[in-house]
């Protein structure tokens, strides 16, 4: 059994169980607490076949978090608006709060959320000024602490590069996790990570996998832990985007993807989704696509693959120093992927 099922009896499980609270949005929630669902990667790729999904839009954001890049321009000029809402947000909050502003006559007013994103595309000083998003998961997955760490002529931590260095030197560690939740930083950040850590985990394959599998002596699991899930628009999001950062890691490691787990705190569904959760729970799963990821790329000078070593810094744009991540959207490869038509539901910010 595939993980949609486990996601459909959640959605269930919310309906049918779940306590209705307020939330920061102002929006309202029914919510249940302590859930998990898992997936074995043998089974396909866990892009969800119930409701059509932007595989691109999701790949888009996870090269941007490896990237460790905080600024939605990057997002934006790939056409992909997941965090427009969040950035607009904290700019309209700025414009009321009187903070000074662009010295730009035009933006003495406030813009419409479109007009914004317009500028964010068009203008580079004003996109490093209103469409930075503070410490997110980029920032604390490649650079952890990198300012209060400078007083003492250190590095900021890259987490990402020090995991696959670990991987490589002792995979049986219980050590192998990277952290997002950062509390000096988080009054910082536009939003507190709501995925805010993942451990991951290797064992010595079977005599099968190595006949299926030549040359893969170890198979590799991802578990994520989750604060908060917007269980309808963003859980399926965030299943498929771990699924393709564990891909990526065994890929850099050389190993079998094996076991995606899901470990879920406060789990929701706002209110102005429960119908559409209904109409999803209404159809039957379909066949999981199958991902294919081309290496071709992949070789840095030092013979690092996929995501680079903690020295291997590239600048973007001239928007800051973000580490090295040569996995590029065309490199990801969604095949055989069938799916019911959209579900389209409002997202509260």
């Amino acid at each position: 059994m595939n993980i949609e099922h486990d996601y459909l009896k959640l959605l269930k499980d919310i309906l049918d169980n779940g306590v209705q609270k307020q939330d920061r949005t102002g929006t309202g929630t029914i919510s249940v607490f302590g859930r998990q669902i898992r997936h074995d990667m043998k089974l396909g790729f866990p892009l969800l076949t119930t409701k059509k999904m932007p595989f691109r839009l999701i790949a888009l954001e996870l090269i941007w978090f490896l990237r460790g890049d905080t600024n939605i321009k990057f997002l934006v000029d790939n056409d992909c608006h997941i965090w427009d809402g969040d950035a607009y947000q904290n700019y309209c909050t700025a414009y009321k709060d009187g903070h000074e502003f662009y010295e730009d006559e035009e933006v003495k007013r406030s813009f419409t959320q479109e007009e914004f994103i317009n500028k964010i595309k068009t203008d580079d000083e004003f996109a490093k000024k209103f469409g930075d998003l503070g410490p997110i998961y980029g920032k604390q997955w490649r650079d952890w602490n990198s300012s209060e760490r400078e007083f003492e002529g250190l590095a900021g931590i890259d987490q990402i590069a020090k995991l696959i260095e670990d991987l490589k030197a002792n995979p049986d560690s219980r050590r192998l996790m990277v952290t997002a939740w950062n509390p000096s930083q988080l009054d910082q950040s536009i939003l507190p990570p709501c995925h805010h850590g993942f451990q991951v985990y290797t064992r010595k394959t079977t005599r099968e996998e190595k006949i299926t599998n030549p040359g893969k002596y170890r198979a590799i699991s991802l578990s994520w832990n989750q604060r908060s899930v917007d269980t309808f628009l963003g859980l399926p999001f965030n299943i498929a985007s771990y699924a393709l950062l564990l891909e990526i890691i065994a890929k850099s490691v050389d190993m079998i993807p094996d076991q995606l787990v899901g470990n879920l705190g406060d789990t929701h569904l706002y209110l102005n989704h429960i119908e559409q959760a209904k109409e999803q729970l209404n159809r039957e799963p379909m066949i999981l696509p199958t991902l294919t990821i081309n290496t071709e790329h992949w070789p840095c000078e030092n013979g690092e693959f996929g995501i680079g070593p903690i020295d291997s810094v590239e600048v973007f744009n001239g928007f800051g120093n973000y580490h090295y991540c040569n996995c590029f959207i065309e490199d990801l490869q969604l095949t055989e992927y069938q799916s019911h038509p959209s579900i389209k539901a409002p997202l509260s910010n």
